[in-house]
């Protein structure tokens, strides 16, 4: 298996984050573009997440004379450059042989927020010394899944604080693993000779070099994160909430932000599309903490109904490592900086200076049985 970038057959440059996909396919080993953009079983859920946003509509203003939209949105106490944000994704030595640290460097460089995977085949700290090196600070965050060793868990904040992420996204659908056929199929359970996942290399003296599994547990509860609250003051996202009443257990235990999210289809599948819990959600938590949305964003268009119905920004996985494998940093910022004019364009078209302008009354459901 190899993770040599080749030339992609087709020509000219892609027009939109879709068109991405399908060069990037031509360029990954098979096996790992199945990894990357494959779901859970059936994959339901992962179909789901993008046709839930064709199902809605935008009902622009007009003759509002706003002007150009100013994107700039503030985040758990950090200026972004737009309301977009690149969710956790795993294993970028796969997609580019400058992995993570490319992805980190495109991030920084459009002035976006990355939250650095836990199972990133970079360590966090080169990722934010990448970040630095590019635009002089880190806008990071760093998702953690709880391990079963709290210690080992605790040892993993402190890695991220030291290296200066400034906020951990606890990663809550995952007591256990997905189920997925492709990978199964393809018998690809272990990355590649030479690559590990570098985040659970130990720093322990009496462990030089070892690299822990990992390992998640059934046992997994909200007083997990209780103890997390008292581990560290970072402020803390909860990754994977779709329910409402999570979301009301989340604020009222302290937690900053809440991410409506399915990971990506990849955990249970059949599970609702994420937008059509956004609204739920919002209503079950009000104005107490900002919520996030992960899952199907492909279009600026995407990001404005979502941002209409009440999320304070969005994540994007796939169309990351899309641009990354097709062009390293280039690639990335490529596709961020789609998804960015995207939006500025839609706000002009619907009469917003900025995404605060958006409401809920410029969204309607088209698809009559809803």
């Amino acid at each position: 298996m190899t993770t040599t970038p080749k030339t992609p057959s087709t020509h000219g440059a892609p027009l939109s984050v879709r068109e991405y996909e399908p060069l990037a396919r031509e360029l990954l080993d098979p096996v790992h573009h199945d990894y990357f953009a494959g779901g859970a079983h059936d994959e339901i859920t992962l179909r789901a997440n993008e046709a839930a946003f064709a199902r809605l509509a935008l009902v622009p203003r007009i003759l509002r004379g706003r002007g150009r939209p100013d994107l700039t949105t503030d985040l758990l106490g950090r200026r972004t450059s737009m309301p977009i944000v690149l969710a956790p994704t795993a294993f970028h030595r796969l997609a580019h042989p400058d992995a993570e640290r490319a992805t980190a460097r495109a991030a920084a460089s459009t002035g976006a927020i990355m939250i650095a995977a836990m199972l990133s085949t970079v360590a966090v700290e080169e990722i934010a010394a990448e970040a630095r090196k590019t635009a002089g600070d880190a806008r990071l965050w760093f998702q953690l899944y709880v391990q079963r060793d709290m210690g080992f868990t605790e040892a993993l904040v402190r890695r991220a604080e030291d290296a200066g992420c400034s906020a951990l996204v606890v990663t809550a659908d995952s007591p256990a693993l997905g189920r997925h056929v492709r990978n199964d199929r393809n018998d690809f359970h272990d990355l590649p000779p030479g690559m590990v996942c570098e985040n659970l290399r130990s720093l322990r003296a009496d462990e030089p070099g070892h690299v822990r599994q990992v390992d998640l547990s059934p046992e997994l509860s909200w007083d997990h994160v209780r103890r997390l609250r008292a581990m560290t003051g970072l402020p803390i996202v909860i990754k994977g909430v779709l329910h409402p009443e999570d979301a009301r257990i989340a604020a009222d235990l302290g937690m900053d932000a809440v991410i409506v999210s399915n990971h990506g289809g990849r955990q249970l599948d059949t599970t609702p599309a994420t937008i059509t819990q956004l609204p739920r959600v919002l209503d079950a938590v009000g104005e107490r903490i900002p919520v996030l949305l992960d899952g199907g964003v492909r279009r600026g268009t995407d990001v404005a109904k979502a941002l209409a119905l009440g999320a304070a920004a969005v994540a994007v996985g796939r169309p990351v490592v899309w641009g990354l494998t097709v062009g390293g940093q280039q690639g990335v910022e490529r596709v961020l900086g789609m998804l960015r004019d995207e939006l500025a364009h839609t706000l002009t078209l619907c009469g917003c200076a900025g995404p605060a302008e958006l409401d809920r009354d410029m969204v309607v459901r088209e698809d009559p049985r809803w």
